[in-house]
């Protein structure tokens, strides 16, 4: 069984209770193979009020909360029953199951809210000679001069023309010589 987001539908406002209800129950019955995280899609908005700045955070989506889950009756039941908890989205009647965001849709909420999905390892180290696979930059050997793991960017120094030039790519890009 694999694990994919689902959207649960809430009454507006109760967002947050919905969550904290959620992960409570997810302990107490022990479902912590089967349902995972429990996401209120937020993003940082700045309001301006009397000349002063002001950061908030705004829900994307009122009245929905996003949950991993792998389905199965149990899992479908413990969410289906919370307390604020009006449904899934994308079940037609109370006994079918739901349908799950693709993974694209995921990302991109989850790129909204600023946080990334799909962190990549490296092993690469600064001063490292290594090949770019893919871009406008493909084929050519380059060395690494910076390694921005938050960003998952790396400078690398690449021979154009005779020249060293210094060209930002994502660690998806690279590959060890």
């Amino acid at each position: 069984m694999e694990k994919n987001w689902y959207v649960v539908h809430t009454y507006s406002g109760y967002e947050n209770k919905v969550k904290a209800n959620l992960e409570k129950r997810v302990e107490t019955m022990g479902m912590q193979d089967k349902i995972f995280r429990v996401i209120v899609p937020e993003e940082e908005e700045t309001d301006i009020k009397n000349g002063k700045k002001k950061v908030v955070k705004k829900k994307v989506f009122p009245g929905y909360v996003l949950v991993e889950i792998v389905m199965t009756d149990d899992s479908w039941y413990v969410v289906r029953n919370t307390p604020g908890v009006t449904g899934f989205v994308g079940s037609s009647g109370s006994g079918s199951k739901p349908t799950p965001l693709l993974p694209g849709e995921v990302d991109v909420i989850l790129k909204r809210m600023g946080v990334d999905e799909r962190k990549i390892e490296i092993d690469f180290e600064l001063k490292e000679t290594i090949k770019v696979t893919e871009g406008p930059f493909a084929n050519f050997t380059g060395m690494i001069e910076e390694i921005d793991n938050d960003k998952q960017k790396v400078k690398v120094l690449v021979n154009m023309f005779g020249r060293e030039t210094p060209v930002e790519l994502e660690f998806s890009q690279l590959s060890k010589l």
